[in-house]
This record gives C-alpha cells, structure tokens and sequence, in this order.
C-alpha cells in the first residue's frame, strides 16, 4: 500500500513539476512578446536615426570639401608683408614667374595666414589663399612642380589631413613595389605597374650589361670592310688577267 502511494506521490510530483515548467515557458513567452512589442518600434527608429545622423554626416563632410575645394594653402612664403594686399602682390609675382599664370585680384576670394604669429621661433606662417572659381587653382595645382621657393597643397580639413598622413606607409610600401600609387582626398588609389619606373629600371640593366668582345664590329664597320676586301679582290683578279696576257703575247711573239 506504501509502495502504491509513494509511485502515486512520485507521478504527482512529475506532474506538478512539468506544469511549472509549462507555465514558466508560458509566462516568459508571454513577457518576452510584449517586450518585442514595446521594443521593435523603438529598434526600428534607432535604426532610422542612425541612418539620418550617417547621412548628415555625409552631407557635412561633402559641405566641408566643397568649401575648401577652391583654396590652397602656402608653405615656406617669408612673412614680411603688411598688409593683405602686399602679400597678394607677392603671391602674384611668383605665380606669374615660376607658372607663367597671372591671377588677379577679382578671383581671389580671401587670403591670410593661418594661425597666431611666433615671435620667438620666427617661422613663416602658412597661407591660405581661395579662388573664387575652380580653373585657376587647378591650373596652379597642376604646374605647381614649377614652384621655386614656395610649396602649394590642397586645403584638408583636419580629420581628413590624419588619414592621408595614416595612409603615407601604406603609399610608399606601394610605390616601393613599383605601382602607381598616390592619394586622393582621404583614400589610396593604387593602379599596377608603373611603367617610367620599369623603363629606368632597363635602362640600368643595360647600361650595366657586358659589353659585346672586341671581334664583334658594328653593321656600318662590317659594310666597309667588305667593300675593301671586294675592291681588293678585284684588283688582284685584274692584276692576274694582265699576267696572262702579257704572257700569252710574248708566246705568240717567239
């Protein structure tokens, strides 16, 4: 009768434990769907909100490319103005003489030095000079190897001036590997061999190579000396024609 009531307890105790266990799983599937109820909206505008603050900030950084993509910026210019338009009259003369490109006063848009002076260290400030339209500063961009005293650059702002200088190893590994590599804005663009770096390249093989043994003559050498062999060949073939006939005359004389 024990044994009876301890197997009837025992199915008992099963039951009620499955029945907690359901009604755990029920409760917590129930509490878990309201949670995604409440949830999923507000995932779903963070999710729209980050995609808005991705765009805006796409949006600022073109506005920001834009508004520097007239200007250059001045390296090594000695500092010895007094005014603005003292250092435009400078900034002309060397353009016109180093580029042989004239730029006037109407497409300068504004120019200044860029940061408080140093009167201890006395280093020329940096300048900055924006052109009202995009030709002009092109055209200097362009021939700005020609530049003698001073050094031009594009105008970055300052979180696209720390990936260029992140990506200088990355540039020289490229070009030390004979690709054509440089920097665009914030990216590295690399485009396969660079062939002026090939053609050097044979040119020192070349000019390093064995040179042909001394019983090797030049085409031009060889054409002169076969005439002189030719000419001779032929004044020994008369030569011995004129024997013979000498000969066959005395002969006919005897």
């Amino acid at each position: 009768m024990e044994e009876q009531f301890q197997l009837l307890f025992d199915k008992m105790k099963l039951e009620m434990e499955k029945q907690t266990n359901d009604l755990k799983e029920s409760i917590t599937k129930n509490i878990m769907d309201r949670i995604d109820e409440k949830l999923n909206p507000m995932m779903e505008e963070n999710k729209i909100l980050k995609q808005k603050i991705c765009d805006l900030g796409n949006e600022i950084e073109y506005l920001k490319k834009e508004k520097k993509s007239n200007n250059i910026i001045i390296y090594g210019l000695e500092e010895s103005e007094k005014s603005i338009s003292e250092l435009f009259q400078t900034v002309k003369e060397i353009f016109k003489r180093d580029l042989n490109l004239c730029v006037e006063e109407s497409e300068m848009n504004r120019l200044y030095r860029l940061g408080k002076k140093n009167k201890v260290e006395n280093k020329h400030r940096p300048v900055l000079f924006s052109f009202t339209n995009g030709w002009k500063k092109d055209q200097i961009m362009k021939n700005k190897r020609n530049l003698k005293e001073i050094y031009i650059s594009e105008d970055y702002s300052k979180e696209v001036m720390e990936k260029r200088k992140a990506l200088l190893p990355q540039l020289l590994e490229e070009k030390e590997k004979g690709n054509t590599a440089y920097l665009k804005y914030n990216k590295l663009v690399v485009k396969g061999p660079n062939p002026d770096k090939n053609c050097d390249k044979r040119k020192r093989e070349l000019s390093t190579s064995p040179q042909s043994t001394s019983t090797t003559k030049p085409k031009k050498q060889q054409t002169i000396s076969s005439i002189k062999t030719n000419r001779t060949n032929a004044f020994d073939l008369m030569r011995t024609r004129s024997n013979s006939l000498k000969d066959t005359l005395t002969h006919k004389k005897q």
